[in-house]
């Protein structure tokens, strides 16, 4: 059955394939086959509050990728919003975390904002290199938690774990997962773009998730990739 999620993005719908969580966790040993770097740069720009958000204003964060040899290495003159390879919206108050150097290298971190009044209300988004393609659901998911330790809990004690492939207005496919865990809910767009593969989470304790759902929704939304003009 055929299922609509998303609102705010013009996407094809595609079947929700329920995902065994402890299936997942029990491959959580199969290594990485990827090399991980990122480097993100920030330009913010107002965005008027989505429809049936209420009165929450969001700003658009463009993120470029480079290695992490890289970190910090961008001039005055670099025309940011030029050079995105991804955009998400951020809710108007809420705070960046810098990403390090190390994060970036090791767990392919780009960039990072949580919401101060709770800070394990937060979206991140990390950066794999070297995927021309996705592969399967499931293992793009097992992968994605080898790098991500609260990830990898996560799913282990998950009630429920929920795929859907996407399609945007030019075809590039985009995977949503929706991990309903032991007092945490978390949403995962993953797509691939440019020989790189990027991960964009929504993650908020249980009392939050239910309080903000429509702004974490929109969050996930508002992700993609930004195409070379």
């Amino acid at each position: 059955m055929a299922t609509k999620i998303f609102l705010a993005s013009p996407v094809i719908s595609a079947t929700r394939t329920p995902i065994a969580p402890k299936a997942i966790a029990s491959r959580l040993g199969t290594p990485l086959a990827a090399t991980l770097a990122a480097t993100s740069v920030l330009t913010m720009v107002p965005v008027l509050p989505a429809a049936g958000g209420g009165n929450q204003t969001y700003k658009i964060y463009y993120g470029t990728a480079a290695s992490a040899a890289n970190y910090g290495g961008y001039g005055g003159n670099s025309d940011r919003k030029a050079s995105a390879e991804y955009v998400y919206d951020v809710p108007e108050g809420w705070k960046e975390r810098l990403v390090s150097k190390v994060e970036k290298g090791t767990n392919g971190t780009d960039s990072e904002f949580y919401n101060p009044k709770k800070k394990t209300e937060k979206e991140y988004l990390t950066f794999l290199a070297g995927f021309r393609q996705l592969a399967p659901r499931d293992v793009i998911l097992n992968n994605l938690a080898l790098s991500d330790v609260e990830l990898q809990d996560l799913i282990a004690g998950a009630d429920k774990v929920v795929s859907e492939e996407r399609k945007d207005e030019t075809g590039q496919v985009y995977y949503l997962y929706e991990i309903d865990g032991v007092g945490k809910h978390s949403l995962i767009t993953v797509t691939c773009a440019k020989n790189k593969l990027y991960a964009h989470f929504v993650n908020a304790p249980a009392p939050e998730w239910n309080r903000d759902h429509d702004t974490l929704t929109h969050l996930r939304d508002s992700f993609k990739t930004v195409s070379s003009s």
